[in-house]
């Protein structure tokens, strides 16, 4: 037995997950009940939107990293996300393979050319 609830640490730390997790499945029930279907194909007539995957490469650099512009909950496994949103994010907006784009990091300036989009 382990006693008196009101000093076990144990039944304390579960209460708090337990809450968390209530409050995790409140936020996707919210964002399920605001989704909308989006007519038209991810990455329509090759320019960067939400939901597809873009492969960039930093000027300068000759490796290239494959990035799903989108929110975490739609991420895919193996490529990290960029949120479209953020400012790397919304300098891809619009923009097609060979573009070259600006984005203000926190470090300064990047140029970032757009190699490859996919779905």
């Amino acid at each position: 037995m382990l006693g008196d609830l009101s000093e076990n640490g144990d039944y304390h730390a579960a209460k708090d997950a337990q809450g968390k997790m209530e409050s995790r499945i409140r936020q996707l029930q919210a964002m399920l009940g605001s989704a909308s279907i989006v007519e038209g194909s991810v990455g329509e007539q090759g320019f960067v939107t939400p939901g597809v995957k873009v492969e960039i490469r930093y000027e300068g650099d000759d490796d290239t990293e494959r990035y799903f512009v989108g929110s975490i909950e739609e991420r895919h496994e193996g490529v990290s996300v960029i949120s479209p949103g953020s400012p790397l994010g919304r300098a891809l907006l619009g923009h097609k393979p060979g573009d070259r784009v600006e984005y203000e990091a926190p470090s300064g300036p990047l140029v970032v050319e757009i190699v490859s989009i996919g779905a």
